[in-house]
């Protein structure tokens, strides 16, 4: 029992071996992460050092490399220069020059002479060295090992804390005529020129370079950035003849140090941020993945509208030459590539009655300018006509300068058909539309039209009675007889003036525009206008500006518009006071700048307005606000206008409602009005 009890205690307090594992993991998992983080550094540390070092080696191969080019193309002068002397091709002035230049031209020359046998100068670029007995014991032992050997050789430079002055390289070629010595050639360089002149300024500045002999005296150095650290160095020995040199580089760079502060505060925010790190790592993989797929469905999206791209395209040099076009044009015009490149004016897809267009277009093409878009007509290798659309602009090449004309052209055949499926369409919806209208006046018409019918019957059957009460007929009173008579005609004209103008408005025919009055277009839909504000009692005042000029309209359309208009401004007034059911259409001159010429013609109501969410909507097709409504008629209207060449707005009324207000553009006094004012309809 005791036993028992123990283990279930100690049971609670030592974990089992998966809790332990379940704990360890992590554990251990930070602390291979602490390690790294502290390994990383120290590893940085000397993987930067190498680099560097290896840095160093490399740019000093390449220094010592320069070095060693250049004194050796000096060596080819030299000896070509010893050569030309022995042959004693070269004057004596033409050689003093040629010498003279070369020691010009390189700064790290500082002379070059020509001894004799004896010892003397024979040619010399500068007055500083008379005799070769002034030469070092080095030079001399130079000198005559090369005369011995017959091979240039280089002497010993002294170092430069021997107390000699400036370091000198001194180069010695022997001069034979066959087996008879002649002399020698010497040439002087200066170690500090040398190291000024063929070593690159940026190695400079991060370096020290020295030149030293074999017992490592320092023969000449330059120390731009300072004196080197000893940290990072190269030896690189200069194979010279004669001499034994050595290029010794020292850096200016000391070791990269740690930075224990930083990789403290690294390690506690890199600890932090652990957890969130793989929250994130598993976010940015979904987001990825969703990416990559969506990236996939864009781009074979893209390979799809490619293929199956229709649009033509055509390159044109600025002479009109043709430089490019895909095979979309190819199928459009039906003519191979190769026999379209380099085609110049007239094109073989030009249609000949529409010759004067293309040329007049070509014209504008070599004065530099093109239309950037307009529609013409092109013909097909089997002389079928089709119509397209064509985009032009510059065709700039990447340094900004143009190189031609760049052309999109579509082929609207499909698009010309719509259109004209759409004008059909439109005019059946505009006869539907009046028919409507029609129909919803349907109870207001038997009204008006019952009244005048009524007057006519009860003239009629009062003029009756007369005649049969009458004693004797030949005594019938046509004075009181003529008076009902004529108020029976008069109510019949009334009843056939209501219906003529409600057969006109509904009738189907061909659209056609004419010059006509404002005045009359007005005066023309007012009985309708009048029929149905007598039903809301609504007044109606017409305010026409005197001597408008006319327009160019389909008078049916036009009346469609303002039955339309009014009938909305009359109905938006039919839940307000009685003394302000006032809509007026009012038509003057516009006020714009550039349109002198055009007429605006304003309905005006004081109705209940029109909200903020329904405006964003006004004109969209089928939607209305009356439950009854179609949703097409301030959209028939709008296209209506725009088809006219004019444009209907809106607005908010000061005193209260809505101003409806459209433009017409008018005929200018002395323009011939077309006698064939047919029209396609609004597209």
């Amino acid at each position: 029992m005791i036993s028992k009890r123990l283990s279930q205690k100690f049971s609670f307090v030592f974990p089992t071996r998966r809790q332990a594992w379940r704990w360890m993991l992590p554990i251990m998992l930070v602390l291979l992460f602490l390690s790294t983080l502290l390994w990383l550094p120290w590893q940085a540390q000397r993987m930067e050092a190498n680099e560097r070092q290896e840095q160093l080696i490399a740019d000093t191969l390449w220094v010592e490399q320069t070095i060693r080019f250049q004194l050796g193309r000096h060596e080819e002068n030299l000896r070509l220069i010893a050569s030309e002397i022995a042959s004693r091709d070269l004057p004596e002035k033409r050689l003093h020059d040629r010498l003279s230049a070369l020691v010009r031209t390189n700064r790290e020359l500082t002379r070059v002479a020509q001894f004799d046998t004896t010892g003397n100068v024979v040619l010399s670029t500068d007055d500083t060295l008379l005799s070769l007995k002034e030469l070092t014991p080095e030079s001399r032992e130079a000198m005559e090992t090369a005369r011995k050997s017959r091979e240039p050789r280089y002497a010993q430079p002294t170092p430069r804390d021997a107390g000699s002055g400036p370091a000198s390289l001194d180069y010695y070629v022997p001069l034979f005529s066959g087996d008879t010595y002649l002399g020698v050639l010497v040439a002087s360089y200066s170690m500090s020129s040398i190291l000024s002149e063929m070593v690159p300024w940026w190695f400079a500045q991060d370096n020290e370079v020295m030149v030293t002999d074999q017992d490592d005296n320092v023969i000449d150095r330059r120390a731009a950035g300072g004196v080197g650290r000893n940290v990072y160095t190269h030896r690189r020995a200069l194979d010279l003849p004669g001499v034994v040199l050595t290029l010794h580089t020292n850096s200016v760079k000391g070791e990269p140090k740690l930075l224990p502060s930083l990789l403290v505060g690294s390690v506690i925010t890199l600890s932090l941020g652990l957890l969130w790190s793989l929250w994130a790592l598993w976010r940015d993989i979904n987001r990825r993945l969703a990416a990559e797929g969506a990236l996939r469905q864009q781009v074979a999206f893209r390979t799809a509208m490619e293929n199956s791209l229709m649009t033509g395209l055509r390159a044109r040099d600025l002479n009109g030459r043709v430089t490019y076009v895909n095979p979309a044009f190819c199928r459009m015009v039906g003519i191979p590539a190769e026999q379209l490149i380099g085609q110049v004016p007239p094109m073989p897809y030009w249609a000949p009655e529409a010759m004067d267009e293309y040329n007049h277009r070509f014209t504008q093409v070599l004065a530099g300018t093109v239309t950037p878009q307009f529609e013409t007509i092109f013909q097909r290798s089997d002389g079928e006509r089709f119509p397209v659309l064509i985009f032009e602009s510059p065709l700039v090449d990447d340094s900004g300068q143009q190189t031609g004309w760049m052309g999109s052209i579509l082929d609207i055949s499909d698009r010309k058909q719509v259109e004209d499926l759409n004008r059909r369409q439109q005019e059946k919806l505009q006869a539907s539309a009046r028919l409507a209208t029609m129909g919803e006046m349907a109870s207001t018409l038997a009204h008006e039209l019952n009244q005048p019918l009524a007057a006519i019957s009860s003239y009629t059957i009062g003029a009756l009675n007369m005649i049969n009460n009458a004693v004797q007929p030949e005594r019938i009173d046509l004075g009181m007889l003529k008076p009902a008579l004529e108020k029976a005609s008069t109510q019949a004209q009334r009843a056939g003036h209501i219906i003529r103008s409600v057969h006109t408005f509904v009738k189907r025919r061909e659209p056609s525009r004419e010059a006509t009055t404002v005045q009359s277009l007005i005066d023309n839909v007012m009985p309708l206008v009048e029929l149905q504000a007598r039903q809301f009692f609504v007044v109606t005042q017409t305010e026409i500006e005197p001597e408008l000029p006319l327009v160019l309209a389909d008078r049916v359309m036009l009346e469609q518009v303002l039955l339309n208009l009014t009938r909305n401004g009359i109905e938006a007034m039919q839940h307000i006071a009685p003394e302000r059911r006032i809509l007026r259409i009012v038509a003057g001159r516009d006020t714009g700048v550039d349109t002198q010429h055009s007429v605006t013609i304003s309905v005006i109501d004081r109705g209940h307005g029109i909200a903020k969410d329904v405006a964003e909507r006004l004109f969209s097709p089928f939607f209305s606000t009356k439950a009854e409504g179609m949703g097409m008629g301030l959209n028939i209207c709008r296209t209506t206008i725009e088809f006219h060449g004019g444009q209907l707005v809106y607005a908010d009324n000061p005193g209260g409602g809505t101003i409806f207000r459209f433009t017409l553009p008018g005929v200018e006094k002395g323009m011939p009005v077309a006698e064939d004012s047919a029209i396609i309809g609004p597209a």
